[in-house]
């Protein structure tokens, strides 16, 4: 179940969802429920959409550190992870979003191509809190795996 509901989608193929100003053209996410934040659109209609699911890396970041409350963390000792700030090219807008365990600064290139995955936030006696993360696009944890064995022993990758 989606942690934060009406966000995004859980299906084969997730989005984002977000919602587009009618007369100004201008996408939210968050999903604006009250009205358009476009200057001059105040009273325009707003209508939920599927933001794009994939992106270039527009700018990255490792969180080193345990973060502040509300964090919940998934380790103990905490593990550092990567945020990804993508920007999708026909809402011409950039979200962040953690990076899914296993991918770190070294798989990240700003300008490369990202997708949108699901992934565990956390999990409950009931059920699993799922939640949105970049990964480049193709990535799997085995390929990381691999280039690093291969890096770590001289051969090429």
């Amino acid at each position: 179940m989606p942690a934060i509901d009406g966000w995004f989608t859980v299906d084969a193929e997730p989005h984002l969802i977000g919602t587009k100003c009618v007369d100004s053209g201008t996408y939210f996410f968050p999903p604006e429920t009250t009205m358009s934040r476009a200057p001059g659109f105040s009273e325009s209609e707003l209508v939920e959409t599927p933001l794009s699911r994939t992106g270039t890396l527009w700018s990255y970041t490792n969180a080193g550190y345990t973060p502040p409350e509300p964090y919940v963390p998934q380790t103990d000792p905490f593990v550092p992870f990567c945020i990804a700030a993508v920007k999708l090219e026909v809402e011409q807008m950039v979200v962040l979003g953690q990076c899914p365990d296993g991918v770190t600064v070294d798989d990240l290139e700003v300008g490369m191509a990202m997708e949108l995955v699901i992934d565990t936030l956390d999990t409950t006696d009931d059920d699993d809190l799922l939640i949105w993360k970049w990964q480049p696009v193709g990535w799997t944890a085995e390929r990381t795996a691999s280039t690093t064995a291969a890096t770590s022993t001289g051969a090429a990758s």
